[in-house]
C-alpha cells in the first residue's frame, strides 16, 4: 500500500494508531486561551471531541494512514515589489483539495483491494476534525517545528497533509521523536506580528495567514502595516527555516505557480468584479476569501505601498458594494496621504484624499 501511495504521487506515507493525540491537552488549552480567534468551528464540542478521539470521527477506527504532498516551488514571489501581491506558496497553483482528494480516493481503493471491500474509511485533507500534524509525527513523517508546522528532514515543511482513518488494523510506523529545531528560533524572531509567542505556541489572531484568509471581518488597524503586500497567507516562518534550504520542488504540475496569480498587480486586482473574481480564482485556494476578503487585503497592501498611483483604484473602492472593501479603502487612502504628506509633489493627493475620506469615512467606519 505504501508503494501505491508513492505511485500516486505522495511524497511521504506513514501509519499511526488511531489514538488520542499526544498534544491533545495543549490543543484544548490553546482553544481556551482564545488563540483560535474567530474560528469558532474549532471549539465546537463535537469538533473537539472528534479531534481528541479519532473513533468519534470514524466508529471503530484503529489506524490512520498519513500522507504528505510536497508543494514547494522555487519561485519566491514578488516580496520585494510592493506593487505586486504576495500569495503563499501553497496557493499559487490549482486548488490542492481537488488534487489531494483524487489521490486519497485512489489510495482508498487500493486499501480495499488489499484488505477487503468491507473496510471502512474516512479521508480528510485539512478540513476534517483531525490533528493531522500530531498524527503525522506519530507516523514518523517528521517533527512539529517551533512555528507549529510539520518538518521532514528531507523535504522541509512545504507539505500538504492528508489522512485516511480506517477500521483496518495496520502495522504502525515508529514515531519521529527527535526535535531537530535545537536552539534555532529564526521563525519566532522573523514573524512580523509576533504571532509565534514561543516554541510551538501560535496565537492565530496575530498570524498573517489567519488575518488574510480566516478572518472574515476587518483586519485590526495596528496589524495592517505589518502585513506588507501579502494578500493571501504568509510563508515567512517557513522561508527563514534552515530545514527548507535546498528542498526539492514539487513533482505535481498542477501545484506549479500560475501566471494569473503570481503575475498579478495590486491595482489590477482592486478592479476585479464578482464575475471576474469567480472566473479567475474559482479553481484556486484564493476563492476561500471570496472577492470581498481578497479586495480587503489588496486595499491594505495598496495602503502599505503608499504610492499615489493606487489612489484611483482605492477611490473606486470607497464606493464598492462591500462595506469591508469600502472601510479598508478609506484606511489605505488615509495612509497614503499620511505617508506622502511631506512631499510637495503630492499636495494635491493629500487634499483630495482628505476630501474623499471626509465624504465617505463616516459611512465606511460604520460598516467597518
Amino acid at each position: 500500500m505504501k508503494r501505491r501511495a508513492h505511485e500516486l504521487g505522495f511524497d511521504l506515507v506513514g501509519i499511526a494508531p488511531a489514538e488520542r493525540p499526544t498534544h491533545a491537552d495543549f490543543y484544548v488549552d490553546w482553544l481556551e486561551r482564545g488563540h483560535g480567534g474567530t474560528m469558532n468551528y474549532l471549539a465546537r464540542p463535537d469538533a473537539v471531541a472528534r479531534r481528541l478521539d479519532p473513533a468519534s470521527a470514524l466508529s471503530g477506527a484503529r489506524s490512520i494512514i498519513l500522507v504528505a504532498l510536497n508543494y514547494h516551488n522555487r519561485d519566491d514571489g514578488p516580496v520585494d515589489d510592493p506593487a505586486r501581491p504576495v500569495v503563499a506558496r501553497y496557493a499559487r497553483g490549482t486548488d490542492y483539495h481537488d488534487i489531494f482528494e483524487e489521490k486519497l480516493e485512489a489510495l482508498i481503493q487500493s486499501l480495499r483491494a488489499i484488505i477487503g471491500s468491507d473496510v471502512h474509511t474516512r479521508a480528510y485533507v485539512d478540513y476534517g476534525p483531525v490533528l493531522e500534524r500530531d498524527h503525522a509525527q506519530r507516523a514518523g513523517l517528521g517533527w512539529i517545528g517551533k512555528n507549529t508546522v510539520l518538518i521532514n528532514p528531507r523535504l522541509g515543511s512545504y507539505l500538504f497533509l492528508g489522512e485516511i482513518l480506517t477500521d483496518a488494523e495496520l502495522a504502525f510506523d515508529e514515531p519521529f521523536v527527535d526535535d531537530r529545531c535545537g536552539t534555532c528560533a529564526r521563525c519566532i524572531a522573523a514573524c512580523p506580528t509576533g504571532a509565534i509567542k514561543g516554541p510551538r505556541d501560535l496565537d492565530a489572531r496575530l498570524c498573517i495567514s489567519y488575518l488574510t484568509i480566516e478572518l472574515r471581518g476587518p483586519i485590526p488597524r495596528d496589524l495592517r502595516p505589518l502585513i506588507g503586500n501579502r494578500v493571501f497567507g504568509c510563508d515567512i516562518c517557513q522561508e527563514v527555516c534552515p530545514w527548507n534550504e535546498g528542498v526539492p520542488e514539487t513533482k505535481e504540475p498542477r501545484l506549479r505557480p500560475r501566471d494569473d496569480i503570481t503575475g498579478a498587480e495590486l491595482i489590477e486586482l482592486m478592479g476585479l468584479g464578482e464575475s471576474e473574481f469567480e472566473e479567475r480564482f474559482s479553481d484556486t485556494p484564493l476563492e476561500r476569501t471570496r472577492r470581498r476578503g481578497l479586495l480587503r487585503n489588496v486595499a491594505v497592501a495598496l495602503g502599505n505601498w503608499a504610492d499615489p498611483r493606487a489612489v484611483p483604484a482605492l477611490t473606486r473602492g470607497l464606493h464598492d458594494d462591500e462595506p469591508l472593501v469600502r472601510g479598508h479603502s478609506a484606511w489605505a487612502l488615509g495612509r497614503i496621504a499620511t505617508e506622502r504628506a511631506g512631499s510637495a509633489l503630492t499636495g494635491r493627493l493629500v487634499v483630495e484624499t482628505e476630501e474623499w475620506v471626509r465624504s465617505e469615512l463616516e459611512a465606511a467606519l460604520e460598516d467597518h
